[in-house]
């Protein structure tokens, strides 16, 4: 999924708690997804920071060159500015985005 183009909010927004719990029946299941989904998101996004962040290594890292490099500043600040990893799971949870399954409950 592309995280740079999601619609999450950038900050904390007050939530309809009963809006969660629609979809799974249980506050709490609905909880362990989304908070399941949001660790699986930061790894993505940690992943894709790293890989990008090594095109612009050296190996003869010199002070002056450790300072002044431009353009990795600026994707680690792009990256800063994308929400949070919690936030994005909520949006894509909210909007039915996140498949799931629950192994203990019975398919009728």
């Amino acid at each position: 999924m592309d995280f740079k183009k999601t619609n999450a909010n950038q900050s904390i927004v007050t939530r309809d708690i009963r809006r969660f719990d629609a979809q799974t029946g249980n506050i709490y299941e609905a909880v362990a997804i989304m908070s399941k989904r949001a660790n699986q998101i930061s790894t993505e996004l940690k992943e894709e920071l790293t890989s990008k962040l090594q095109e612009f290594g050296s190996n003869n890292d010199n002070l002056e060159e450790i300072f002044e490099n431009r353009e990795q500043i600026e994707v680690s600040k792009f990256y800063e500015k994308l929400p949070k990893p919690s936030l994005i799971a909520v949006q894509e949870f909210l909007e039915e985005k996140i498949y799931y399954r629950n192994p203990t409950k019975t398919v009728e």
